[in-house]
Parts: structure tokens; sequence; C-alpha cells
């Protein structure tokens, strides 16, 4: 039974790994598969970032390898990214998560939307129209107030981080999920550290699930490289909905 419980979380893994490369939300998946597996609830979290932050380096890598962005940038973006999941962290105390769940509820829906009303969303880049210190501009505040948002509770981030990225920056789906993957990469090893220090991780579990982690945003990235916003759009659609439902589930349980 063992052996079968770890053949069903590793299966599950990939393929959150391939979904979260694509349009983000693979904790919807692997986030219940820990738990079904047994792994004890106060090491859940931290054994589910160290594999979900082994992936994601994968994806960040195989899409900043094939749609490039200036070192400067990115290192600001990094920066305003730590910033902000620092910031998130240290004022989740004060917030209550049942506002939090509030806001997902408005904003799931509204992002289903207007991708419904909007066919031509994210199909070309008119980043170049904004002029570079606009970008510089519009890309650290989303950057820091998205990170803010995955620093307090997080789910969603990789969606949030995409859609922002196209609609103010002027970036295409695949160049913003490119983005928004390096952007999530930040705040999930600066959460990652917090757990490892606290000592709530798993770490042989995650180093394993890691590994297929790993796979699965390989050949996800792979797969959105090759087709494009076509795939990207339709699967943000599935991911924001199905978020959705999740929450609505375990506020009515």
């Amino acid at each position: 039974m063992e052996t079968q419980a770890l053949i069903y979380l590793s299966l599950l893994v990939c393929l959150a790994g391939f979904m979260d490369a694509i349009a983000g939300g693979g904790g919807i998946i692997t986030l219940p598969a820990y738990l079904n597996y047994g792994l004890r609830e106060e090491l859940l979290l931290g054994t589910n970032k160290l594999s979900s932050t082994m992936g994601t380096f994968v994806a960040v890598i195989k899409f900043l390898k094939e749609l490039r962005f200036e070192k400067k940038y990115l290192l600001f973006v990094f920066f305003f990214s730590a910033l902000g999941s620092a910031a998130g962290a240290f004022f989740i105390s004060g917030i209550p998560k049942e506002f939090i769940r509030y806001f997902l509820i408005a904003a799931l829906p509204a992002v289903s939307i207007f991708l419904l009303l909007n066919r031509n969303f994210g199909l070309s880049d008119f980043s170049a129209s904004l002029g570079g210190n606009e970008i510089r501009k519009r890309t650290f505040l989303i950057s820091f107030f998205i990170s803010f948002y995955d620093g307090i509770l997080g789910p969603g981030t990789g969606t949030f981080l995409a859609l922002s990225y196209t609609r103010f920056c002027g970036y295409d789906l695949l160049r913003a999920t490119a983005l928004s993957k390096f952007t999530n990469l930040v705040s999930n090893v600066s959460a990652l550290a917090t757990f490892l220090l606290l000592g709530k991780v798993d770490i042989k579990l995650g180093l394993m699930m890691g590994m297929l982690s790993m796979a699965g945003n390989y050949a996800g990235s792979h797969f959105a490289l090759k087709r494009g916003v076509w795939v990207i759009r339709p699967l943000i659609f599935l991911v924001s909905n199905i978020l959705l439902a999740k929450i609505i589930w375990d506020m009515l349980r």
C-alpha cells in the first residue's frame, strides 16, 4: 500500500509540475496529494515548497533560455519580488485568511470573464510601445504587490502574475508566463528558506518529489514554448475556475 501511495503521489506531482509550468496552480494538485499520502500537516507546506521550487527552477531556466530578458531588469524584479514576499510573510498575522478567500472569490470569476470577452488577449507583444522606463515601473510594482500576496497566502500567484504582466506591461502571454515563473521562484526560495530553518520540511520526500516536479515542469515549459498562447489561455481559465471551486468547497465544509 505504501508503494502504491508513493506511485500515486509521484504521478500527481509530475502532472502538477506540467500544469504549473504553463498556467500556475500546481498546489491545487500537490497539497491534497501529499495529505493523501499521509504526510504530517506540519511538514505539508514546507515539503511541497521544496519540490515545487525545484520544479519551478527548471521551468525558469527553460523559459529564460528561449525568451531572453535583460539581466539588470531581472535583478530588479528579483529585488522587488523578494521584498514583497518578505513583507507579506511579516504582515500575515494581521490579515484574516477569510479576507483573502473573499478576495479570490471576487477576483477569479473576473479573470474567467475577462478571458472569455477578450479572445485576442495576450496574442501579441506591444511592450515596446510603452517605453523601457514605464515597463520597468509597472513590472516592479506588479512583482512587489503580487509577491506580497504570495507571502500572505499565495493560491493563484502565478496566474495573477502572468495576467498582470500581459495586461499592464504589454507582454504576450508566453513572455509574461516566463517572467511570472522567475518572480514566483524568488518568492518560493524565500519561503523555502524559512521552512528549512524551522525544520518543517521532509527533505528526503521533498527531494524525491522535486525530481518528478522538475520533469513535469520541463515538459510543461517545452510544451508552452512550442504551442504558445493557444495552450496557456485555456489552462489559465481552467486553473482559475478549479481554484475558485476549491475555495468555495473549503468554505462550505
